[in-house]
């Protein structure tokens, strides 16, 4: 049942909430549409290990306006000269679908909304919208701001109104609105009706602290919304790993409007992942909100990712690269005869696609889907597909894996079947890395020789480390008898050791990516020794990209 605002309830630190509480019921009212409101750029930001320059912004928001999100939180003015500068150049970018929005707090007690720094800044925007926070729980209001409840609701209305007077449409973002309505509901409803009072369009419930419960975000929601004359928001964090359960029983509930981040990154645990909520709206509850557009979203979310600089996520649900993968022998048999066995949407629905790993559980039927991808028809019954078996088995017994290695994949399955024409032959390598002092650099020098056709080449280089040299070594002597390996760039090294019992004499799996200016393939070795595995790679990496070219 609604609670109304009474001036006599107190707070939780039994302070008097004060005689200015409004106690005008708010009524209901709800748009026709799901509104997205994107805030990679802010609080996406905010996340460890996340730097965006001011053209990364602009970068992410052409991309998030071409998948169609409604709003783009681009920063906070007041608060870097990074955001100022993001603002300046956002306006002479031509977007089509979203708007662009600025973000900041109501003004400083100790200031006039007139001279407040922070809200000249919003305005100096010059966005047509500006998302605007304040404090809704009175611990927040007491304890970190220091003030009374009844000077909070003035900051509230004084900023709100005079943004309005400034010709500027006023998102609310009411702080820690959940924890406030738990601890003081009266309160908590009242800062949101001073808002609205002043004349905030949106007002937003946010469960900063990301540690509410679905049926809580659901009952204090639905309260809100029968008392609300505007329409809601629900900015979510994932403390708790609610965030998206906790924004999508929200909507259920009423609120129209759902903030979150591009894979969910941000401060702490992270926001409300759009990435899971907008295809759960879209394709679990029906609620479409990008217009005909998610199938762009893998392409964005690894935008985002690329742009951060961060890992791949790539067991994301929905865009992760794992999102649709098959590893296991009875999943693959069934998924080829109807995908809906294992696969709850059709993965090109956003952007991701089905993909069958090679791994000794794959078994008979997805080691033969591998195949026919390469062009080779074999029947299940062929002896050569028992033998691929044994050997993929025998391999990754070992300790190689070739779900990210599919150039090694490849090489080993033409090896199988008798097809592969290696491109040159190892005659022997040696690596040399020498420190001369405590304190200085070490150097790394590498000669290879090999033979190609009825010639012998040997190579010298040196490099910024033993794998570097190698690499430059073995291109330098093959480059004169293939060209086309001047292309190829070796985009990523992994090194995983696969048991440490033996200490420094464990095996480890080497994983490297490489790439030219079509393609990316990746390869693998195993060996006790670091250069021995590295050396498979690398080798496995050329052998791959001249295999290419043949076809």
């Amino acid at each position: 049942m609604a609670r109304k605002s009474s001036p006599a309830r107190s707070s939780s630190q039994g302070k008097p909430v004060g005689s200015t509480l409004s106690t005008a019921p708010l009524s209901s009212a709800r748009p026709a549409v799901l509104e997205i409101y994107d805030t990679t750029l802010r609080d996406g930001a905010q996340a460890e290990d996340v730097t965006f320059s001011a053209e990364d912004k602009v970068r992410v928001a052409e991309q998030l306006d071409g998948l169609g999100v409604q709003f783009i939180e681009g920063g906070w003015p007041g608060a870097n000269p990074k955001d100022i500068e993001f603002f300046r150049m956002i306006k002479t970018v031509p977007l089509q679908m979203a708007t662009v929005v600025a973000f900041g707090s109501t003004r400083k007690a100790s200031n006039t909304v007139q001279k407040d720094q922070n809200i000249q800044a919003l305005l100096g925007a010059e966005t047509k919208i500006i998302t605007l926070f304040g404090k809704s729980w009175s611990l927040h209001v007491t304890d970190a701001l220091g003030i009374s409840l009844a000077k909070n609701l003035e900051l509230i209305s004084d900023s709100v109104a005079h943004l309005r007077s400034k010709d500027r449409r006023v998102f609310y973002d009411a702080e820690h609105f959940f924890d406030g309505y738990k601890t003081n509901p009266d309160y908590a409803l009242e800062t949101i009706r001073q808002a609205i009072v002043a004349g905030a369009e949106r007002v937003i419930l946010c469960d900063t602290n990301g540690g509410s419960m679905p049926w809580e975000i659901k009952e204090i929601c639905q309260i809100v919304r029968r008392e609300c004359t505007v329409p809601l928001g629900i900015h979510a964090h994932n403390d708790c790993e609610m965030a998206v359960a906790n924004s999508l029983i929200a909507i259920e509930a009423g609120v129209v409007q759902v903030q979150g981040t591009i894979n969910g990154i941000g401060e702490r645990c992270g926001n409300a992942n759009l990435c899971s909520i907008i295809p759960n709206l879209e394709l679990k509850m029906k609620r479409p909100v990008l217009k005909d557009r998610l199938s762009h979203l893998k392409r964005v979310s690894g935008f985002v990712t690329e742009i951060a600089n961060l890992m791949p996520n790539t067991h994301q649900p929905y865009v992760g690269d794992s999102a649709f993968a098959h590893k296991g022998g009875i999943h693959i048999h069934a998924v080829l005869k109807n995908s809906a066995t294992y696969e709850h949407v059709i993965p090109g629905l956003v952007g991701n696609l089905q993909r069958m790993l090679v791994s000794d559980a794959a078994g008979r039927s997805g080691l033969l889907e591998k195949v026919e991808a390469y062009g080779i028809k074999l029947d299940k019954g062929d002896a050569k597909v028992r033998e691929l078996i044994d050997t993929l088995k025998e391999r990754e017994s070992e300790g190689y894996q070739f779900e990210a290695a599919e150039g090694s994949f490849e090489l080993l399955m033409r090896k199988a079947m008798g097809t592969h024409r290696p491109s040159f032959q190892l005659l022997g390598f040696r690596v040399i890395v020498e420190k001369k002092q405590d304190h200085g650099a070490s150097s790394s020098e590498a000669t290879v020789m090999v033979k190609v056709g009825g010639v012998v080449e040997h190579a010298a280089a040196v490099g910024a480390g033993p794998v570097n040299a190698l690499d430059h070594a073995l291109r330098k002597a093959l480059e004169k008898f293939y060209p086309q390996l001047r292309e190829v760039k070796l985009l990523d090294y992994k090194v995983r050791v696969l048991s440490a019992n033996s200490g420094t004499e464990s095996k480890v799996r080497v994983l490297i990516e490489s790439g030219d200016h079509k393609d990316k393939w990746g390869t693998v070795g195993v060996s006790e020794n670091i250069m021995e595995a590295s050396w498979q790679a690398l080798a496995d990496s050329i052998e791959y990209k001249l295999l290419a070219e043949e076809r």
